[in-house]
């Protein structure tokens, strides 16, 4: 039988090695810098986690890869060259180079490093996999060629014991400090052929940056801009979008001509500093460099303390500033989907208004349409997890959401004084 679920592991991992603290290398992927790593040394600001999901392989070359025998693959071993900002490993070895050796996407591979021995599916994306789960990911295109270890939305390199993270003053804000004496080896063998290459074919979604390949939506549907309209929400009070700014996605000026056409006045960017945010092409000249905006720069680890602290200051921000409001990452999907779903369900909305909303950014970038096994299953693997961990409950659609809400709001340390605010505020009262 195989083991298609053998790769979900917890990463309360024994961290048993020698501590030296080394100056390592720092890189960021661009997709998963908002999420969602490029070789090292390279630090940009773009965001990481929101791990810009790509077309992936075809079914045909996947299948293909399933029948050939395990014994056609041989053990690699290679070492750690990097850490990319939000702890994505860095391997030496090409994603060609792996793939030629007979390993292929959908097979569930055993990494062994650090004195530990992970299992995990080898992808084309983070997003291949749920939240939290991990992830070996071989990126093969024509400009990039690049094997990476990864947790989506979550932190391998410091879950792992591999490296510790420090805030710094300088740019990029960060640095990691390797607890392994240098070379870090890591050995990549075959744990089972083929054994999650069901769910990979599942998760391969296509997004493209072409306005043209979306006739059927708005433009502000293809910046993923809305008006958040749930139950008790105030009309016209808060949006969501995708970057208005970051020309990555090339939907900035569709948003930022959304942003205008709303009103916003206030914005809580989830996904840039201050730097990264003024530096982008065009900043000077937009609609949003004139507006009160807030860059919180958070990671994709929803757990993180770095996070909640920074979410906490984001939505007291909002009781002492007017709206409109926006709130955005890159895509305006998973970070801001979060947040979204938080404001959602604080205002009373019901589950499956929640998980709606929440599935609108699919639509518009992947066309997955509600009733699909894959909506149902990007829905529970998503949203559903993420708030049911987030607010402690087991089902979602049976929870006071309200109050799962305001416990959640509490627990990052804002008092009921600023969470009444903060309802005030978005009734529109």
């Amino acid at each position: 039988m195989k083991k298609t679920m053998a790769w979900i592991l917890c990463l309360a991992l024994l961290v048993g090695v020698a501590v030296l603290a080394v100056r390592y290398n720092r890189s960021e992927d661009p997709e998963q810098a908002e999420t969602a790593g490029e070789t090292a040394s390279v630090t940009t600001e773009t965001e990481a986690a929101e791990k810009v999901p790509e077309a992936g392989p075809a079914a045909e070359e996947v299948a293909a890869g399933v029948e050939k025998d395990t014994e056609e693959t041989t053990a690699v071993e290679t070492r750690v060259t990097g850490i990319q900002k939000y702890g994505n490993v860095e391997l030496e070895v090409k994603a060609t180079e792996l793939l030629e050796l007979g390993f292929a996407y959908g097979d569930l591979l055993r990494v062994e490093l650090a004195g530990q021995s992970l299992e995990m599916p080898l992808c084309s994306n983070y997003s291949d996999v749920e939240s939290g789960c991990m992830v070996c990911r071989a990126l093969k295109d024509d400009n990039t060629d690049k094997v990476s270890i990864a947790v989506n939305m979550g932190d391998m390199a410091s879950g792992i014991g591999l490296a510790e993270k420090t805030t710094i003053e300088e740019e990029p804000g960060y640095r990691w400090d390797l607890l392994l004496e240098e070379p870090v080896t890591v050995t990549i063998s075959m744990a089972e052929k083929g054994a999650y290459a069901d769910e990979y074919l599942l998760h391969q979604l296509v997004r493209t940056d072409e306005r043209a390949d979306y006739p059927e939506l708005t433009d502000a549907e293809f910046a993923n801009f809305r008006m958040i309209a749930t139950t008790g929400m105030g009309e016209g009070v808060l949006y969501r979008s995708s970057s208005p700014i970051n020309p990555k996605l090339d939907r900035n000026r569709e948003a930022d001509a959304a942003a205008e056409a709303a009103g916003i006045r206030t914005v809580l960017n989830l996904s840039d500093s201050e730097e990264s945010m003024r530096a982008y092409e065009g900043y000077a000249g937009s609609y949003y460099s004139t507006l009160d905006v807030l860059p919180l720069n958070l990671g994709v680890t929803f757990s993180d303390e770095s996070f909640r602290a920074g979410l906490a200051e984001g939505l007291v921000y909002m009781t002492t500033h007017e709206g409109p409001y926006l709130i955005h990452c890159n895509e305006g999907k998973d970070r801001a989907g979060f947040v979204a779903a938080l404001l959602e369900s604080l205002m009373g909305a019901s589950a499956d208004e929640v998980m709606a909303d929440y599935m609108l950014s699919y639509y518009d970038f992947f066309g997955v349409e509600p009733g699909t096994e894959r909506y149902e299953t990007i829905l529970e693997r998503n949203i559903v997890k993420t708030l049911q961990e987030s607010f402690g409950v087991e089902d979602l659609r049976e929870a006071d959401l309200s109050a799962c809400a305001a416990d959640y709001l509490r627990s990052l340390g804002m008092s009921d004084e600023s969470i009444a605010a903060l309802k005030l505020r978005l009734s529109g009262m």
